[in-house]
């Protein structure tokens, strides 16, 4: 059985949390596909090219996830996802996982718009920038990483502008997805309403 579900959304609004859990309760595969723009922005700051780390992309360079979520990263991340030759090299890895037997999950910023637009449940999930800022800053300083909400805040911003701004695969809702915003839901209420909208479709 192949079943898609596209999740997109701005950082930190609730997306990996959910998409993990709508995973485990249907026995899907998940893939966040931020994680292969974050190695790409690792490799960035090791001197690479852009370019060329994306083509040149492994395994091994997903296998520390936490290392990939550091603030630097993360901009990095931002900023090679605007680069036309970078998303054409991730394309077809992002569109093979979606297709594996046994159904697959996959979040990001253009899942239901680009990269699965056939996907049989799209959502998109936001949240205002200062409720996520205040959840990033949450995030970072459980990490042990110093960090200060304005800071936060401006970057959450910054990189909102990018991903929706940029002339390649912008951040967008696709015209079929169901919009959740999480600002006022708990985690629990949001994989809930997932969960029900992926249901309702297999139902279907």
């Amino acid at each position: 059985m192949r079943f898609t579900v596209a999740i997109d959304g701005p950082a930190a609004a609730g997306k990996g949390t959910i998409g993990r859990a709508v995973a485990d309760h249907f026995g899907f595969a998940h893939l966040d596909t931020g994680l292969l723009y974050r190695a790409v922005g690792a490799r960035m700051l090791r001197g690479e090219r852009a370019e060329d780390a994306a083509l040149a992309l492994t395994p091994e360079d997903l296998a520390d996830p936490d290392a990939l979520r550091a603030p630097d990263v993360a901009q990095a991340a931002s900023k090679v996802a605007v680069i036309p030759e970078v998303r054409d090299a991730l394309l077809a890895f992002q569109r093979a996982f979606a297709h594996r037997i046994g159904g697959a999950v996959l979040d990001g910023r253009d899942i239901g718009t680009v990269i699965c637009p056939r996907a049989e449940v799209k959502l998109f999930v936001t949240a205002s920038a200062e409720v996520r800022a205040k959840r990033r800053l949450d995030e970072l300083m459980g990490r042990g990483l110093e960090a200060e909400y304005d800071t936060v805040l401006a970057d959450v911003r910054a990189r909102d502008a990018r991903d929706t701004e940029r002339a390649t695969a912008p951040m967008i809702a696709a015209d079929d997805a169901l919009t959740l915003d999480t600002s006022e839901m708990s985690a629990e209420a949001a994989i809930a309403a997932a969960i029900a909208a992926v249901q309702s479709r297999k139902n279907a």
